[in-house]
């Protein structure tokens, strides 16, 4: 194996992303760590991703966010973490970067983003806290003085487009579809597994130490009229497009939950 290689841990590797994470790492010949709680193995989906990566050659190592002694044991055997934990438990990461600042042997640390830059968006005074939380997160670790990439890739391809942006929907419609604003507000859109090989590649490159790698393909930006169109050539037909204002949309969403706020097509995200 090559000694350049970063020696990695991995924390939430049974997660979609985070499995993708550890499958690239090894993939790119790292030294694998996985961070694995006490009750994944009764998960069967968790166990079996967790064999399939040990197989593979991953160290498994039983610990916890919530259990710091764990976190020093695991911490210690790497020089880059990744962490790729639900964006709802991001406030978590606390205990882990006062480990990374007390060992002092990490040289790049990648917190769980993977979304919208939290210091750029703007969800008219709807965050929820949602994306505060994650600004929260680099600010600690910018004044610990940890080593950082933020890895900024807008929209993961499974959460949206399998439905065509169309809230309560597994598939894309095939006679009417909802069109956010006038449809014509670009996204971007990036794959789970392209994420997971940009992140890998990043942690070893000196040219994105303290950065913001933003992940913006040329090929996967898209407006929702764009994709509507794309989606009418492949059925053969028309859709019925119902589009439903700005205005409206921030009326809806003010009464539903946080989560709900990833549908809101029409808001504009500041570069």
């Amino acid at each position: 194996m090559d000694e350049k290689k970063s020696k990695v841990l991995i924390i939430g590797a049974t997660g979609n992303l985070g499995y993708h994470l550890a499958q690239f790492s090894l993939k790119f010949s790292h030294p694998t760590f996985v961070l694995v709680r006490d009750s994944a193995p009764n998960d069967p989906v968790k166990e079996q991703k967790l064999q399939s990566l040990s197989n593979c050659g991953a160290t498994l190592i039983k610990g916890s966010l919530e259990d710091e002694k764990s976190l020093v044991g695991a911490v210690k055997q790497v020089e880059v973490v990744i962490c790729s934990i639900p964006s709802k438990h991001v406030l978590e990461q606390m205990v882990l970067i006062r480990v990374i600042k007390e060992a002092g042997c990490i040289k790049r640390f990648i917190p769980s983003e993977f979304g919208a830059d939290p210091d750029r968006i703007q969800i008219s005074d709807m965050d929820y806290n949602f994306y505060l939380r994650k600004a929260e997160i680099r600010r600690l670790v910018e004044a610990e003085g940890i080593p950082y990439t933020y890895i900024s890739c807008n929209f993961l391809t499974s959460y949206l487009l399998p439905s065509l942006v169309q809230p309560g929907l597994k598939t894309p419609p095939r006679d009417k579809i909802r069109v956010f604003g006038d449809g014509n507000v670009k996204a971007v859109f990036v794959k789970e597994q392209d994420v997971a090989a940009f992140t890998i590649c990043s942690m070893d490159d000196p040219r994105l130490l303290n950065k913001v790698l933003y992940l913006r393909p040329p090929g996967n930006v898209y407006s929702m009229n764009e994709l509507v169109e794309i989606w009418e050539s492949k059925i053969g037909k028309k859709l019925e497009k119902i589009y439903v204002p700005e205005d409206e949309l921030l009326m809806k969403i003010k009464g539903m939950l946080a989560g709900y706020i990833v549908y809101a097509w029409g808001f504009h995200l500041e570069d």
